[in-house]
């Protein structure tokens, strides 16, 4: 596990709101790991809005999904390091290219503390929505080429669906961080994700940080929900 988070859940803080964000936050930060700020809190706040969270000191993991050429993500990834996250990611889609000038931002900087991994495939996507793009690949053949190319690119690891951190760590090893989002405590509950897993399924199989969303923000006892879950991977 990543040395900045103190127990394997990430929440995902996916709101508008900076009220909404800092209550969360706040009422959760004793049960959970860290947080996962994504484009829709960022493109309301920006940096200032990291900043309003980082008070509450909890970890933060900026899920902004870079991806763009080489020269604008080593730019932007430079720019983003300055506000100390624990996890930046880029699409490993945009190429080696454009994962090694994220690397090499990554060095320049001198930052020791943050780790930049790659999205492989999203959660939302299985095989069907992937021949849809154009990808003959089934999804575990492509997540274990992107995880490939990011490590050979120089990154921490990968964002992947629990179905391939078997395949991953088999594959790559265990020096190589997996972000695992799509948990879901329950089996039958998935919302919009198609590639799931529960929590303590997950960790077995071989995941380093667990990104948990609405089965604790959209709860009615939010806390008694993200301690179940602390629980049950305990």
């Amino acid at each position: 596990m990543n040395k900045a988070f103190s127990n394997p859940i990430i929440l995902a803080v996916d709101t508008s709101s900076i009220e909404e964000a800092e209550k969360l936050v706040l009422n959760l930060r004793d049960y959970i790991g860290g947080i996962k700020i994504g484009m829709e809190f960022f493109n309301s706040y920006g940096p200032a809005g990291i900043r309003s969270i980082e008070k509450f000191g909890v970890p933060i993991f900026l899920d902004l999904k870079l991806h763009d050429i080489p020269a604008t993500v080593y730019k932007t990834v430079s720019t983003l390091l300055k506000l100390n996250p624990a996890i930046i990611n880029v699409h490993a889609s945009g190429g080696k290219e454009m994962m090694l000038e994220a690397s090499r931002a990554l060095k320049d900087s001198n930052n020791k503390d943050t780790k930049l991994i790659a999205v492989t495939i999203l959660t939302s996507l299985d095989n069907d929505d992937l021949k849809d793009i154009g990808f003959s690949d089934t999804s575990d053949a492509l997540v274990l080429q992107l995880a490939q190319l990011a490590k050979d690119s120089g990154l921490d690891g990968i964002v992947c669906s629990a179905k391939e951190i078997s395949l991953i760590r088999e594959k790559i090893g265990n020096n190589f961080l997996l972000v695992v989002p799509g948990i879901r405590p329950e089996r039958n509950n998935h919302n919009d994700q198609k590639r799931t897993m529960t929590p303590k399924e997950a960790l077995l199989e071989g995941a380093d940080l667990l990104v948990i969303g609405r089965p604790i923000t959209q709860s009615e006892d939010q806390i008694a929900s993200a301690k179940k879950i602390l629980d049950q991977i305990e």
